[in-house]
């Protein structure tokens, strides 16, 4: 009897643990990062070409992938392009040093995030729990609770299942731009800094040569389409940032 609670408890933690899909061709650092990702809790799988991370991936088995850009048989940034046509699962990617076109590329095709190698152990972790925080994986104390919907003209944000509905059919979101979209609700009429935004939605200290929060708030826009009366609903502030306009009727 004992041993099968153990065995249940075992399986349980299993379950509690976020499985991670590595897609990159360095096989020498994917075994330290595996390791070092084990350490701090998480369960990791590897796979070193495009053709077999996008395969992994589309199986639905995995809350965030984690993929390289230079891939032996594909660009990372075809996988992502594919991957964003089947399936919302946040991905983090790996770039060059330095390589800022990159980097603008990755989130324009709906990255989630971005890191630059090489990278510490540390940061990489503290990444992908910024990147799970805002997918709200295993959030059930908050999805029980199931909020209020906020609605926005014919936008309509549900913060229990986090899905974005705009006249009924829902927005294919990343986890930073639903988590944006909900900062501008909250905030509507107000404007929010770039700072804030960058504190707040991609967890982490701002640095005023990091573009990435512009890029997910024009990919935003670009989702969410103008009002109904066709005035921008996410406007620009030269020089204090952006501010949430609600629609004429509100």
């Amino acid at each position: 009897m004992t041993q099968g609670l153990d065995k249940t408890s075992a399986s349980a933690a299993l379950m509690a643990k976020p499985h991670l899909l590595i897609v990159d061709d360095d096989r020498e650092l994917c075994q330290l990062v595996s390791r070092y990702l084990d350490d701090e809790g998480f369960l990791s799988t590897a796979v070193h070409t495009g053709t077999a991370g996008e395969k992994a991936a589309i199986s639905g088995a995995f809350q965030l992938i984690v993929l390289d850009v230079m891939l032996p048989d594909r660009k990372g940034f075809d996988v992502l392009r594919d991957l964003r046509k089947q399936i919302t699962t946040p991905v983090l990617m790996l770039t060059a040093k330095g390589d800022e076109f990159d980097r603008i590329f990755g989130l324009e095709l709906g990255a989630d995030d971005y890191l630059a190698k090489p990278f510490s152990p540390r940061e990489l972790v503290a990444r992908i729990s910024a990147i799970l925080r805002r997918s709200g994986w295993q959030s059930k104390e908050s999805a029980s609770q199931r909020p209020p919907l906020l609605l926005s003209g014919n936008l309509e944000l549900d913060m229990g299942n986090r899905t974005v509905k705009r006249d009924g059919l829902e927005l294919k979101l990343t986890s930073a731009e639903f988590d944006l979209l909900r900062q501008f609700l909250d905030a509507a009429g107000q404007v929010l800094t770039r700072e804030i935004l960058v504190e707040n939605v991609l967890d982490r200290k701002f640095s005023p040569f990091d573009r990435s929060i512009d890029l997910h708030i024009s990919n935003l826009r670009r989702k969410l389409g103008p009002q109904k009366d066709g005035s921008e609903r996410i406007r620009s502030v030269r020089g204090s940032g952006y501010l949430y306009a609600w629609p004429a009727t509100e």
